[in-house]
């Protein structure tokens, strides 16, 4: 295979994987494109940036000191990426919070968001959320 062919076919994994369901995509961020700089981005589109999974929020071309890390406005960090897998909680901001029927464990209790839209910790803001069973 000529190098020529393999950059053709990483560009035609990298689209299929921008319609793939996030818990796809985390099991194999590997075949998303990187973060680099001179990139046009679009917003929805799902990139690498170390081992985290963002979703672009706004169309762009990245340049230096503007990757996910650096730059939330730019970029969602993809918070819920398998629904069988319940994360640590972590403090989302208005780009990426937790949706109703989202799940995390909070201080190793097992919560599930009542509503959408949500960026307060269970403790924050505990009719926000209901302890389950697990």
């Amino acid at each position: 295979m000529t190098e020529q062919r393999a950059r053709e076919l990483r560009s035609v994994i990298e689209n299929v994987m921008q319609n793939e369901e996030d818990a796809v995509v985390i099991g194999n961020m590997f075949l998303l494109p990187e973060w680099d700089e001179g990139v046009n981005y679009t917003p929805g589109q799902k990139i690498r940036f170390g081992d985290t999974v963002y979703k672009v929020l706004q169309a762009h071309v990245s340049q230096a000191g503007w990757n996910p890390g650096d730059a939330p406005s730019l970029f969602a960090k993809v918070l819920i990426p398998d629904e069988d897998v319940i994360p640590e909680w972590e403090q989302p901001d208005s780009t990426n919070a937790y949706m109703k029927g989202d799940k995390v464990t909070y201080k190793g209790v097992v919560f599930e968001s009542l509503i959408d839209n949500n960026v307060w910790s269970p403790e924050a803001y505990p009719s926000g959320w209901q302890a389950v069973e697990q």
